[in-house]
């Protein structure tokens, strides 16, 4: 069979029995065009070898592929083999290949500067702007998830011990400290804005001009939007203040339970990238330093 008819036997088998839809259909055959192009002088499914697959591999990553776009691709190409064996057109035993290692992708951090200026660019002359700063002051303090920050009830704010009791991932209760900043704006939107944005009575203590908890995607833009008013240019989002509260608290010395309680992770390996993040902003400082001596 030409390996064009099978190819499109296979795509009629996504289609059609797998109900995936045209675009995900589309990305597996884009990876097949890709392994084809390598093995341009094979027309014919008779001679495809188990072996082309490891060739492949390999060509990719010499050509310093990304290798969760490897694995991506691979992924693709051993189900259409695997398509093949099932039809009967392909006898060969795939080759066991050894596990690709993803590379560790590490947050962005920006620096205390950076971070200064995005807490400062909500403009205090209004409700809306007085919000956005005590939201910012308290998510950076406190190393809030944006479902914990946005879900905060009132009840939940001890400003007496300037105290924030979380319910994180699995409704797990943490109790964190605000900080005298946090704390100073979260009392001056109580005091001076909450009221005027006409949600007097919500549980919530973060609303929108209608009354209501603000949604995820509003808050996302409102941090593009100040980040991009101050001149960070690097894609951020809500969460990249909680990368920035864990690894500046690390460079501040605090340990690491302590910086895993505070995140509320139950795992203290997933609190360790951010001892990756710390130590790289450290190296980098020191390089700088050395080029300017």
């Amino acid at each position: 069979m030409e390996i064009s008819d099978a190819l499109e036997n296979y795509s009629q088998f996504l289609l059609v029995e797998k109900g995936l839809s045209k675009a995900t259909v589309k990305s597996y055959l884009e990876d097949l065009k890709q392994f084809f192009l390598l093995f341009n002088d094979k027309k014919y499914v008779e001679e495809l070898e188990a072996n082309d697959l490891a060739i492949f591999l390999n060509n990719q990553l010499d050509q310093g592929l990304h290798a969760s776009t490897a694995l991506r691709r691979m992924s693709s190409i051993k189900s259409f083999f695997s398509f093949l064996k099932k039809e009967g057109l392909f006898n060969d035993e795939l080759p066991e290949m050894e596990p690709i290692k993803k590379e560790k992708r590490l947050p962005t951090c920006l620096s205390l500067e950076e971070v200064e200026d995005l807490l400062n660019a909500p403009n205090l002359e209004n409700p809306y702007g007085i919000r956005d700063r005590a939201m910012l002051e308290l998510m950076y303090a406190c190393g809030l998830r944006v479902s914990e920050l946005l879900s905060l009830e009132k009840k939940n704010i001890n400003l007496q011990k300037g105290i924030v009791k979380v319910f994180g991932k699995g409704a797990k209760e943490r109790k964190v400290p605000m900080g005298d900043f946090a704390e100073e704006y979260v009392v001056k939107y109580i005091n001076e804005a909450r009221d005027k944005l006409h949600g007097k009575d919500s549980k919530y203590l973060f609303l929108n001009k209608n009354g209501k908890p603000l949604s995820r995607v509003y808050f996302f833009k409102q941090i593009k939007k100040y980040a991009s008013e101050v001149g960070i240019d690097r894609p951020i989002s809500p969460h990249t203040l909680r990368h920035c509260f864990a690894t500046h608290m690390l460079e501040g010395g605090a340990q690491l339970r302590t910086v895993q309680e505070m995140l509320g992770h139950s795992n203290i390996a997933t609190t360790q990238i951010y001892t990756h993040v710390s130590s790289k902003r450290i190296i980098s400082a020191y390089d700088l330093f050395m080029k300017q001596k």
